[in-house]
């Protein structure tokens, strides 16, 4: 089996998952694929299922209601914990996320435990965004680094690769949020851990097809969670050390 899983959360996305597959295949041919589908409306899991039966390397796991990105991406993670993968990726199935990354993301897991793709490391690299939506996700960094003292510079990004020992030690029956506050969660349980997280530059463009999912109770969500978790890490602004686990703590960094 191969070690890389690429864990990808579907919901009207009949428009993209054929060629998004196809492309992560063509980059990443010694990946896998698992689409998360939240009983599509439009037909998308019909679609995945059709994929899987046609090339071994794709998986659906189908619920039965829309539940969230969050929901789907804790049932992600548990359906590769129970399995041999050893790199976790999370992305989009829009075509934000470009899948000829992947092949970076997993040469900066040589070295670390969760690699971050940032849209704001030296720059803006943010494609067909409006001003005010920017501006949102610009604010919402800032935010959460000055309250949980997290040093990202994108910390809501969700593009991410983790190593499976950071996914053993997260307690994903104890992720509350389920909008793009889970990645400010996920990630916070990784740094406050002492997991060794790096960020690396990526290109952001905004989705090719279908409708984004951003909404006034999402912002909410987020803007209360850091809140949570500075409470949770006792008003700690820092880790609480080096894990033992973590690639910093080994001598051999091979993946």
């Amino acid at each position: 089996m191969p070690d890389i899983l690429i864990a990808i959360p579907t919901y009207n996305e009949r428009e993209n998952v054929a060629r998004i597959a196809e492309v992560i295949l063509q980059h990443a041919p010694q990946s896998e694929i698992l689409f998360v589908d939240d009983n599509s409306p439009d037909g998308t899991g019909k679609i995945i299922e059709h994929m899987s039966a046609d090339d071994p390397r794709i998986h659906a796991l189908h619920r039965e209601n829309k539940q969230g990105l969050g929901r789907a991406y804790v049932d992600a993670f548990k359906w590769a914990l129970q399995r041999d993968y050893q790199y976790i990726f999370e992305m989009d199935a829009d075509f934000s996320h470009d899948p000829s990354e992947i092949p970076r993301f997993l040469e900066a897991a040589r070295s670390a435990d969760v690699v971050l793709g940032s849209r704001y490391i030296g720059g803006i690299r943010v494609i067909n965004w409006p001003l005010n939506r920017l501006m949102l996700s610009r604010a919402a960094g800032i935010y959460v680094r000055l309250i949980t003292g997290m040093p990202f510079t994108d910390p809501t990004s969700g593009y991410k690769c983790y190593r499976r020992a950071v996914l053993e030690e997260i307690p994903l029956d104890r992720i509350s949020s389920n909008g793009y506050a889970f990645q400010i969660e996920t990630i916070h349980y990784a740094w406050r851990l002492g997991f060794r997280v790096v960020e690396i530059p990526i290109v952001f463009e905004e989705r090719r097809a279908g409708s984004s999912k951003m909404s006034r109770s999402i912002v909410l969500e987020a803007l209360w969670m850091v809140w949570r978790l500075l409470i949770q890490n006792r008003l700690r602004r820092r880790p609480s050390g080096t894990n033992p686990r973590s690639i910093a703590s080994r001598k051999d960094s091979k993946p």
